[in-house]
Order: C-alpha cells, then structure tokens, then sequence
C-alpha cells in the first residue's frame, strides 16, 4: 500500500538533522521506500510505499519510529521527540454520565477491540488550516473540523477511527454482527448497498444498520452541520471479513486497506484518547460520556532470546552489542543483555504478527544495518543425498514427461483443491475427501482422491479449440487416513477424445519406453466407466491402473460432444518396475508373415485372453495387434515369424487356424 505524509508533519514527532531527501535516500536503502517528492509552498509531501505485512509503518508516527532506528546508521541525528503511544491514555479522559451507549459485541472473532466516548457541545465547522492543507496535501478531500479530526488520526498513527452522530443512532444502541443476506445500507456517499451476508455491521436500537464496518458508515448517523453529539468510535476487526466485504461491495476505501491488513488492538487506546484531545481543541467538544471498551484478550508480551552466534550465523558478520541494542529499541522493541551472548528481546504490539521467531530479530537488524554492508561470502553448503527411491521417482516424471511431450500429448496442471460440485457429477462423495478448514473459496475446498475428475473438467473446456485433444497430468492424489496424516500417491492420468485403442497404445508405448514389460489388459468395474469399454491393466499380474470410456451419462452432465477416453495408473510401482538399463534384443533377420483376422465382437471374450492364449498355441506367433473395431466386428493382426529360418504364409494360414479353434473365435 502507498501514503502520503509531509515532511513538517513527520518533523512533529521526529528530531532530526536529516533533510527531505537525504530521508528519501536513507529510508529507501533499508525501510520504507519513498518513491516521490514534491514541494508544496514551506512543505515536502512524501509518497511512501509500505510493504502490506508492515501496516505499522502506514502513517507519520510509524515512519518517524524507522526513521529513528535508520538515519543514524547513516551519521544523521534522529530522535522521536513525541511518542503518542506512551503518551496518551484513557486515563486522561475525565468520564461522564450525561450520554450513554448500550454496546453489544454479538462475535468477538469480529471485533478483537471495540472503544466508543461520546462527547457533546460539538461545533461542526471547518477544520484549522493546518489540518485542511495537511490532509489535501495527501490527497484527502477536507470536509469539516469532525470528518477531517478522524482522517487526521488515521495518517497520524495508523488507525482509521470513525465518528457518528449520535442522535442519528436509534435508542442508543450499537449492536455489532455479522449481515444476513439479503441486508441494505445506505453509506455516506449516499449509496445503497444489498449485503450478500457475513458483513461486519452495527445495528442500531431501531433496527438500522448504521455502519458497514471498516469499510463506510451509514447515511442516517453521519455528521452533519447540525450534529451536536458525537460518537467517536476506534475499533479492531477481522481483516478476512473487511477484505471479503470490500472486495464484494467495490468499496476499496483508505479504511479498508488499513483493516484488511491487521491493526494494533493496543493503539485503539492512544488513538481514541487523541481523537479526544483534537475535539476538544478544535470542535469544543466536552466529554459527555464513560469509556466504553470490550477488549477481551489484551495483547501479552512475547519474548524472543537472540544470541551473539544467531546474528553473526545469518549475517555473516558481527555486530556490536552497543549497535544491536541500538536498532532494536530504536525500532521500539525492548532490548537488554540477557547473558554474555544472549540478547532479551520483547516485541512490541504492533509487531506481533510479523516478528514471531529469532530469525526475524536477525532480519530487522540486518535490513537497518544495511544490507549493502554485509560481505558477499559463499556460505557453506551441505549437499544431501536424496534417497535413492526419490531420486527415481523424480528421474522417472522427468523420463515420461518428455516422452509424452514428444509424442504429442499436452501436459496440464491442475489445483490439487477442487470443489465438492465436481465430486458429485460423477456421484462421488465429498465426505470420502479430505476438506480444508477456512477455505477462501467453494472452488477448492476439497482434496482430489483421483485425477480424471479435473482431466474431464480439462476436456470441458478446451473442445472446439482442437479436433484432437490428447491431456495428461502427474500429481500428487490424498486419501484420508483417520487419527492420521493423509495417504499422498502420485498418479500419472490421461484422458483424450481419439479413442480407447489410441490411448492404449500411447499407455502400451510409454511403458515400452520404460523397458517394462510382461502387461496385461483384464476386465474391470469401474463406476465412471461405460461397462464394455474398460480394462485394468497389471505389470506382473499386480494392479499398476486402469483405462475406460467415460460413461455417457457424464459426458451428458459435461455437455461433452465427442467420446472422452481415460486412463489413471499409479505412479510408484511405475517407478519400481522402472529398468534404466535396456536389454537389446536383435529383431529376427527372417521375414515376417501378417494375418488379419476379422471376428464377431463377445464381450465375454477379452483381447487379453485371445492374446495370450493365442501365444501358447503358436509358438511362431510373435505377437496380436488390434487394428480396428467397425459396429460389432473387430479385426486383430497377427504377426508370425522364427528366428531361425523364413516361414512361408501357408505355414501361417496354418497356424491361425489352430488359434482359431483353441480360442473358439
């Protein structure tokens, strides 16, 4: 995300010697990165990129706190001179009972901090010149002393705040939830909005909906010339919900980029007592009200030990205590010398999220340091040997990628996450997948346990961009294991719309390529499959996949027009039957005699077994090829040779008429 703040406004909380672009230069090196400058009249005005995992940094107090720890890396002087975390608390609030609030938080997970005052004898009126011209110099339109009091806190300290009318909320009463469907609000802007539901809301005592929050408030309780009572409300809120929201509604305001991100629960305190204090000064506010503040779970401190060999282990240099400590209480962690080599480091609300480790320490003193200074060193490097079997499996997916790729088949790429609605096209049930927990979407909520559902999706999508579509994926499939991790086995899966003796010749082919042998083709009962167009194919009589033509049923449900053939085969036996080294063996140099044959389809009879059985009667067979298949007639081709002398074709006639009557076909 990107801010802007101006040089004189940074100057409020920093003392420094540095000029503006000497911050430019130093603070791009090793911290937030200031892509512009521009001069206004007596001002600069900074346009500062904020990397989205350090919102803490998105505001002038936050660049002043790196500016701090940075600068005098580079010999400038910097001190922050007005610290407003510390320095503010609601204990400088006096309360009062004049007004009065009834707050219901209906889901904590929603609001992790809710603070409201209410203060009266509000003057609505145009802001002081110095907020006005701040706040258009950043590009925020001013409004009046109130709006512009809540967008000044906001690129103060980081924490969007919101104010309401407080005669515009019904009875008194805040109520915050989540949205059902079917729920309208209309915002400031003077917009409806229909929520689709699981919208962060305040409802109140009449039943109104008065603030989408995080993202804009409603109309019915904005200020306006007449208001007089204010609500000056500072929150904490889910950022998956304030994200959700804005990216449904369209709305991406200034707000919902700071929510979306995670804020400090521990700022809403400073944040609110400040808004107080502006109010007060510039809108002759008076403090009508209690302190109202849910905040079940305060932040507890966490402390990481960092040792001497840590930093100098990662950076590859070393450090002197004196600088390590320097930096880190500069970035506003709280360090001290624990022992001899042991650095005591408490991590500071607003870091919480992003420091959770010791290499994280290392990292923020290393950036501060200057990464440029570190020396360009090799480090020493261990290789470690794979096991032998990984090393076959990886070898053996690059081998039959290559293959497949040069035989003209396309390799596609699947999530390994897809939705339940795809399971249930062909009557699987979800219940029998693994399902992930606070998926972001329906579309992958649930592990495949098979490949072919995607491959068929692949087909789907792709028909009438080619006449032949030829797809295969190697992956990795997940089947649940209870009280256990799940079962991970790769698959190699095919699917095309040529047909089923093309993919079981590429199969037949690619296994070939792998010097694997002895495979069969027997019956099968595969659900997905149309019953007499499908087989399961074994290497050594043990189970390696299967192949079929997708029912057409399926292919109905698909609005697939041309048949869809499939093949799934179980990649690690693959890998174990694998042969690197080929066995040659020389061709007959006699010729070779061809038969056809053209016999009546019986599907009680495979192809497998007329092969098979045909090679035990003729010991001059040398092999069976299906050639094709016309209504119910297929026709085979036999191959009869010898390797010791030449075979005349009546020789051959001869022995196709023994095969016909062993294999009564």
């Amino acid at each position: 995300m990107n801010i802007k703040i101006t040089y004189n406004w940074l100057l409020e909380y920093l003392d420094t010697d540095a000029d503006p672009y000497e911050l430019q230069k130093y603070l791009s090196l090793s911290g937030p990165s200031i892509e512009r400058i521009e001069k206004v009249d007596d001002d600069y005005v900074f346009d500062i990129e904020v990397t989205s995992n350090r919102v803490d940094m998105a505001s002038v107090f936050g660049i002043a706190l790196e500016a701090q720890a940075i600068l005098p890396m580079f010999g400038k002087k910097a001190r922050i001179k007005h610290n407003p975390l510390s320095f503010y608390s609601f204990n400088q609030i006096t309360p009062s009972n004049k007004l009065a609030l009834k707050v219901t938080v209906a889901d904590l997970t929603l609001c992790s901090r809710f603070s409201a005052v209410i203060l009266s004898n509000i003057h609505v009126k145009p802001a002081p010149e110095i907020i006005r011209k701040r706040l258009q110099m950043c590009d925020i339109k001013s409004i009046n002393n109130v709006v512009d009091i809540s967008n000044y806190l906001m690129l103060s300290l980081g924490q969007p705040t919101h104010m309401f009318d407080y005669d515009g909320i019904g009875k008194g009463v805040m109520i915050l939830r989540e949205s059902k469907k079917g729920e309208k609000i209309k915002t400031l802007d003077d917009k409806e909005f229909v929520l689709a539901g699981g919208d962060i809301v305040i409802e109140d005592g009449n039943g109104q909906i008065v603030d989408l929050c995080g993202i804009m408030g409603g109309f019915s309780s904005s200020i306006k010339s007449s208001t007089k009572n204010v609500v000056l409300f500072v929150q904490t809120y889910s950022k998956q919900k304030i994200r959700r929201t804005s990216m449904v509604t369209g709305q991406r305001t200034i707000a919902a980029t700071y929510f979306e991100k995670g804020l400090d629960e521990e700022r809403v305190e400073p944040t609110l007592t400040y808004g107080v204090e502006l109010l007060q000064n510039y809108a002759g506010a008076q403090v009508a009200s209690q302190i109202y503040d849910i905040y079940p779970n305060p932040y507890k401190m966490n402390i990481i030990n960092v040792s001497q060999d840590d930093i100098r282990r990662v950076m590859g240099v070393d450090i002197s205590e004196e600088t390590v400590i320097a930096i880190l209480n500069n970035l506003g962690f709280q360090a001290q010398k624990k022992h001899s080599q042991t650095y005591q480091i408490m991590i500071p609300s607003w870091r919480k999220d992003d420091i959770e480790i010791k290499e994280d320490i290392v990292e923020e003193i290393a950036r501060v340091y200057g990464y440029y200074q570190l020396p360009n060193v090799i480090q020493p490097t261990i290789y470690i040997k794979q096991p032998k079997e990984i090393e076959t499996l990886f070898t053996l997916q690059q081998k039959v990628k290559h293959f497949l790729k040069n035989i003209g088949l396309h390799e596609v790429m699947n999530y390994s996450m897809v939705s339940g609605d795809l399971f249930t096209l062909f009557d699987l049930d979800p219940k029998d997948h693994l399902e992930i927990q606070n998926t972001i979407s329906e579309e992958i909520r649930y592990l495949r346990r098979s490949l072919l559902p995607s491959l068929i999706k692949n087909m789907k999508e792709n028909q009438g961009k080619k006449d032949i579509l030829k797809f295969f994926e190697i992956a990795k499939v997940y089947h649940p294991k209870e009280g256990e991790l799940p079962d991970e086995q790769y698959k190699l899966s095919f699917s095309t719309n040529t047909s089923f003796s093309d993919l079981k010749g590429i199969i037949e082919a690619l296994l070939t390529e792998l010097n694997i042998s002895n495979i069969t083709f027997k019956n099968s009962s595969e659900q997905m499959f149309s019953p007499n167009i499908q087989a399961g194919m074994y290497v050594n009589d043990k189970s390696i996949g299967y192949i079929g033509q997708l029912k057409p049923m399926y292919q109905d449900k698909m609005t697939i027009k041309q048949n869809v053939i499939l093949a799934e085969l179980n990649f690690q036996p693959l890998a174990n039957y694998y042969q690197i080294v080929t066995t040659y063996t020389p061709p007959s140099q006699y010729a070779i005699v061809k038969l056809d044959l053209t016999i009546q389809y019986d599907p009680a009879i495979t192809f497998e077994d007329i092969s098979q059985n045909a090679k035990k009667t003729s010991p001059l067979l040398d092999k069976v090829e299906f050639v094709n298949q016309y209504q119910n007639n297929i026709t085979l081709r036999f191959y009869f040779g010898s390797h010791e002398r030449n075979i005349t074709e009546s020789e051959a006639k001869d022995e196709l008429e023994k095969i016909k009557h062993q294999c009564s076909i």
